[in-house]
């Protein structure tokens, strides 16, 4: 193993060492427990905006499994498994959960809002409860939360005949979309990790570690900082592969060093992607190719505002890239939503006319990448305020000589 602690030496070329744009060393190791979840009167808001969206779209019920939105609306979420467990939640808000007897104890310890719980035992058919419970608002239209099973959808359209489904995904995405300042704060607390635990694990690379390793190293410093997560670490040519993987590739000098990483604080995320060039000073092609990405990067944080679609910001940083002479090479959209979870809407791509709101969360990170030689992304986590964006990580710096 060739890796040294986390206060280990500095790098042969700091410019890009510290994931907030500075040589500077990590902050000390503590807990995510030192933030606090949001409180329990945030899910019942939650639930009354939920019902008030149902009215507004004729809607009688929703029908959610264990999700990231089942979690957003009671607090808490549990595992799929071949036994149904299923919120509903009707238009006056009132939340019901169906779920095995068995479990019905684990749940009501793990919700921040008690939903009226109805167990089913084994002998017993869930979709039965499912019906008992919700024919006696309807029928009407129900939606589904989307990404709920395809076979649990047939079961609920045989249970429930006349009813009309629908895709609940405009109303979870209207609920979650924009961010409160008390999402914010734990999404600035997972970024403040990853960013200090990219740096750390910078701090620590030497030649003849694999990338495997570098991975494990960085999991372990965000747990040292109290939180779970991890990223992709890819070395030379893997850097070239947007969503390429670890390979047990050694590290050698000369070569540039990626890592997008998060981590999760309180059921919210980070995502953040840095870049070293490990051992030896960068040639003029990779500082051209880093700095573009830089630029492209800054031209759509210094245009975005409130009103503008999503689309633009693709378009102006594509253009920094496309007028550098690298269009080819940046093949993939500029952004993504991040919350609870780590890809979520809006999307920043070409099509997409959804217009920006204050308090929306998103991704900027353009790439570059050159096809068996190496790739560059900078990646950096966003606000959108009354005005402006606002950066939520520690943007780094362009590169000079």
């Amino acid at each position: 193993m060739k890796l040294a602690g986390a206060a280990a030496g500095t790098l042969a070329f700091p410019g890009a060492l510290s994931a907030s744009g500075t040589a500077g060393p990590p902050e000390p190791a503590t807990t995510a427990q030192g933030i606090d979840p949001l409180p329990g009167d945030v899910y019942t808001r939650r639930l009354e905006r939920a019902a008030e969206l149902m009215r507004e779209r004729g809607l009688v019920a929703i029908f959610a499994e264990p999700s990231t939105n089942l979690a957003y609306l009671l607090g808490a979420s549990f595992q799929r498994s071949e036994r149904l467990i299923g919120l509903i939640l009707t238009a006056n808000a009132k939340p019901f959960l169906v779920a095995p007897v068995f479990e019905l104890e684990r749940i009501q310890r793990s919700v921040r809002v008690v939903p009226d719980l109805r167990g089913w035992s084994e002998s017993m058919d869930p979709y039965r409860v499912v019906s008992d419970v919700i024919w006696t608002h309807g029928p009407g239209r129900i939606a589904i939360e989307p990404s709920t099973r395809y076979g649990v959808v047939r079961r609920l359209q045989q249970a429930l005949p006349n009813w009309q489904f629908s895709d609940a995904d405009p109303v979870f995405t209207r609920l979650r979309i924009i961010k409160s300042e008390d999402e914010l704060t734990l999404i600035r607390r997972a970024i403040s990790i990853t960013e200090t635990s990219i740096a750390a694990t910078f701090g620590a690379l030497e030649a003849g570690v694999t990338d495997r390793e570098v991975a494990a190293l960085l999991s372990r410093e965000m747990g040292a900082r109290g939180a779970r997560g991890g990223g992709l670490v890819q070395f030379g040519a893997t850097s070239a592969l947007p969503h390429g993987g670890t390979e047990g590739r050694e590290l050698e000098r000369g070569m540039p060093v990626l890592i997008d990483a998060g981590c999760d604080v309180h059921d919210y995320t980070s995502d953040i992607t840095r870049m070293h060039f490990f051992g030896d000073e960068p040639g003029p092609e990779y500082l051209d190719v880093y700095n573009t990405v830089f630029a492209a990067q800054s031209a759509a944080y210094n245009a975005g505002k409130p009103g503008m679609e999503c689309q633009q910001l693709d378009r102006i940083a594509r253009r920094v890239i496309d007028q550098a002479g690298y269009g080819e090479y940046f093949t993939h959209r500029l952004g993504h939503g991040m919350g609870m979870d780590g890809h979520e809407p809006p999307y920043l791509v070409e099509g997409n006319t959804r217009i920006l709101e204050p308090g929306m969360v998103f991704t900027i990170e353009p790439g570059i990448y050159l096809l068996d030689r190496w790739g560059v992304r900078i990646e950096d986590d966003f606000v959108v305020r009354d005005d402006r964006l606002e950066p939520l990580s520690s943007r780094v710096e362009a590169i000079t000589r």
